[in-house]
């Protein structure tokens, strides 16, 4: 894999974990509040992880 696609694939990851937790904080702190935002940061907390592994992965190919 070239050192470029690797650039790539952590400028991608980066831009999908603040775009993401973003989100979330804008939801927890707005009108939902943070009890009734609990299952959305469960499933940001899932996908995030799953970004990570997918990029680890495709970086060790």
């Amino acid at each position: 894999m070239k050192i470029s696609e690797k650039i790539a694939i952590l400028i991608g990851t980066v831009l999908f974990i603040v775009f993401v937790t973003g989100l979330a904080w804008s939801i927890s702190t707005g009108l939902a509040g943070f009890a009734r935002s609990i299952p959305f940061w469960i499933i940001v907390i899932f996908c995030i992880s799953l970004q990570l592994y997918d990029s680890y992965k495709a970086t060790k190919e």
